[in-house]
């Protein structure tokens, strides 16, 4: 065969393949850093790198991944508008709509960062009976904290504020605002640092580690609404967890976190 026939070939191969794909949109949390975020319209993030990786040992479909609020993420699902979306937490009552869910993707320890001034001379050691009268900052759509915080919550043993991002309620607790803020630990010490770097903040400002909540995993979390707009959805989940489980065991997953710790 001529090279010129071979490479019309190879073309036509390249372009079947390319049609062949089915294109998947996946939504993304665009105020979480370091684990997913939005900037210049790109999905960003520790999330990001995993599943684009993820998504390229799924060579049959070809994936777009969508910043959104976080809050429309979870309405696009409920409503079934959405496929996926990524990072929730495994709240199977709080949101029937999702599911299933992927293998657990990442690890994610939720802590306590409290004002010096509103915990002085105050116990700490105990969550979160050690920190009644105390208001709370928490962001938009999260339910963190563990049931014996919600149920002091609706006791008003404890107030809640709820604002949009780690940035506003980091400022707040340093205006002192709110008395303490529930959220991954990593997340928060990538916001503090990212004020200081702005010069909001002063590197010599404190705030104080109180208490650890929980470890979280974050998930990939699929919709069970409007279900014939997904025909593909079994074959999907199926092949992102076998892809997931090997970047697992090749230890990627631990890579991608370091190369943020390191920047």
């Amino acid at each position: 065969m001529k090279p010129t026939g071979l490479l019309i070939l190879l073309f036509l191969g390249l372009a079947f393949s390319c049609y062949s794909q089915t294109m998947v949109t996946i939504y993304a949390d665009d105020d979480y850093p370091p684990y997913s975020y939005e900037q210049n319209g790109v999905a960003k993030g520790i999330y990001a790198d995993i599943l684009r990786e993820t998504f390229n040992k799924m060579p049959e479909y070809r994936v777009i991944l969508q910043p959104v609020p976080w809050k429309r993420g979870l309405k696009l699902l409920e409503t079934g508008r959405g496929f996926a979306l990524y990072p929730p937490y495994f709240y199977q009552h709080q949101r029937p709509f999702i599911s299933p869910y992927s293998k657990p993707i990442l690890k994610e320890e939720v802590v306590v960062y409290c004002h010096p001034d509103s915990v002085r001379g105050r116990r700490t050691t105990r969550w979160p009976n050690d920190f009644y009268q105390l208001k709370f900052g928490l962001n938009e759509g999260f339910s963190l904290g563990g049931e014996a915080f919600w149920s002091a919550v609706d006791k008003k043993e404890v107030s809640l504020s709820i604002v949009k991002g780690h940035h506003k309620n980091i400022m707040r607790l340093y205006q002192q605002e709110i008395d303490c803020y529930i959220n991954d630990r990593l997340s928060i010490l990538w916001a503090l640092s990212d004020l200081v770097n702005r010069g909001d903040i002063s590197a010599s400002s404190e705030l104080i580690l109180t208490a650890t909540v929980s470890s979280e995993y974050g998930y990939l979390g699929f919709t069970n609404q409007n279900e014939q707009s997904y025909p593909y959805k079994e074959d999907f989940v199926n092949q992102f967890n076998n892809a997931l489980t090997t970047m697992i065991n090749e230890g990627r997953i631990e890579q991608i976190v370091a190369e943020y710790l390191t920047r």
